[in-house]
């Protein structure tokens, strides 16, 4: 039996003992925590850090994140009836919503973002996200594609995919905070309200996928259906909670079995010296102690003002909770649209009764939330060094009532459209009232400066302080680039 050294302790057994080299040949054969001595090895020798090119060194944008917040819209919202709205064009294609002038001279939003139009100088538009579908035309596979920068291998003519798994294709959020682990303890990758999903698809593209689970999200799904608007009310935090039964004491003089392991790892051929095996348990340790994350996760300790102008809403909640996570710490925070992708209410996929849906559903949640969030980070200096993207996973098709997906569509409904969408990106060294790229005459394509979804992850990257190009390797040990593309730093001031 391995023995805990420690001081004279009435909960401990065998206090003058000491760890001998028999303890470790015994572990080493066997395994702890779920571990092998192998496994520790090889956990060992695929650590990473992220290699800096001598050519970014410079450059716009480099290195001026320390946390990011994804705004994801599930479900494909419109760009023509938002960001983007035509004039002298057909019926079919005119939203039905009337233009409205923003902050920015010549810029026009619908009149269903009226906040959003009054603080569009604080960020930056991309007007021209594009992408050819090639098996992306429905949701879970476009999905994958923004949250990983890869296409999976099994995509059926839908467009749906197997459940997630170990092969995938980590998430952007599971990659930087492996590159770039937080140094505060605090929960590093937090995900909420809901998971990714279509259909019976759950969470692909929204785990670490081939790095492990050490690097998967925490995940903060409040019990109730989506429709339910008070659910970020029972917020339920039990596992950063000790139990009752445990004193933190206690709980600490049970990590100094790790460090005994330590030392005396060196004696193993020397293989493990620089091997920290404490490292992440003390920070689990730390973080449960310390009650940081749970304090974060008290939105009952804002002002009501505060919390009314973000929204009574779930959507309007995680953004407040999303602000006060990056606050304490967070490196990466993922709101998810709380609606499933291909459904109604206030989802964006809107097949059938866009008009009624938007403009009293999901677009005074959308503009009430997120010019709040704007507001919020600028005002507590926290734009300076948080990164927000705010994209969904395709636009709108320009016409109404076609199908270019193999869904039907009413009168009052817009197909899946790749082809050009707008995005929002905001914080950390990017422009302020700047739009990059434009859309053509009728918001079919991008007129100038085609960007890739691929291309956004790049820049996400490179505001980290990591090259896109970096190397990870898969569950097969095959060499692969973090991202295919290059960061977009015409984005940065």
């Amino acid at each position: 039996m391995i023995r805990l050294p420690g001081g004279l302790n009435t909960d401990l057994c065998d206090t003058h003992a000491k760890l001998t080299r028999r303890d470790l040949l015994r572990l080493g054969g066997s395994s702890i925590l779920g571990l092998s001595l192998g496994q520790l090895l090889r956990l060992n020798a695929q650590a990473a850090t992220a290699p800096v090119a001598a050519a970014t060194k410079g450059v716009p944008g480099w290195g001026r994140a320390k946390s990011v917040i994804m705004v994801y819209l599930q479900g494909g919202p419109s760009h023509l009836d938002l960001w983007d709205p035509k004039e002298n064009v057909p019926d079919k294609i005119r939203s039905a919503f009337k233009p409205i002038p923003t902050k920015i001279p010549g810029i026009n939003f619908t009149e269903v973002l009226p906040r959003l139009a009054q603080v569009n100088d604080k960020f930056t538009m991309i007007r021209s996200m594009s992408y050819t579908p090639n098996g992306l035309f429905n949701h879970t596979a476009a999905i994958y594609q923004i949250m990983t920068g890869y296409t999976t291998d099994k995509v059926s003519p839908s467009g749906q995919l197997e459940p997630p798994n170990a092969k995938d294709f980590p998430n952007f959020g599971s990659n930087i905070v492996r590159l770039k682990p937080v140094d505060t303890p605090m929960l590093p990758f937090v995900m909420l309200p809901r998971p990714l999903q279509e259909s019976n698809v759950v969470g692909k593209g929204g785990s670490a996928g081939f790095l492990g689970k050490a690097f998967d999200p925490y995940t903060l799904f409040p019990e109730g259906d989506d429709l339910d608007m008070e659910k970020m009310d029972r917020l339920k935090t039990d596992d950063l909670k000790l139990p009752q039964e445990v004193f933190a004491m206690r709980l600490k003089r049970r990590a100094k079995l790790r460090e005994a392991i330590e030392q005396a790892m060196p004696d193993l051929e020397k293989a493990t010296a620089n091997y920290n095996l404490d490292e992440y348990y003390q920070r689990a340790l730390n973080l449960i102690v310390s009650g940081r994350a749970r304090e974060a996760f008290n939105l009952a300790a804002e002002p009501a003002a505060l919390r009314d102008r973000y929204g009574r809403n779930t959507f309007g909640q995680s953004l407040l909770l999303a602000r006060r996570l990056v606050e304490a710490g967070t490196r990466v925070v993922e709101v998810i649209w709380p609606k499933v992708a291909n459904s109604d209410n206030h989802s964006w996929d809107h097949h059938q009764s866009l008009t009624e849906r938007m403009k009293d559903k999901s677009g005074p949640m959308l503009d009430t939330g997120l010019s709040a969030l704007f507001e919020d980070l600028d005002q507590r200096g926290l734009l300076a060094d948080t990164l927000v993207v705010c994209l969904g996973e395709f636009g709108r098709s320009p016409e109404r009532g076609v199908s270019t997906s193999g869904n039907n569509n009413s009168a009052d409904g817009r197909d899946h459209w790749p082809y050009c969408y707008t995005s929002i990106v905001a914080g950390a060294g990017t422009k302020r009232g700047y739009v990059h790229g434009e859309s053509d005459k009728t918001a079919s394509a991008p007129k100038s400066d085609p960007v890739h979804p691929t291309e956004l992850l790049a820049t996400i990257y490179h505001a980290f302080g990591i090259d896109p190009d970096t190397i990870v390797y898969n569950h097969l040990n095959q060499p692969r680039e973090l991202v295919k593309a290059k960061a977009l730093t015409k984005l940065f001031g």
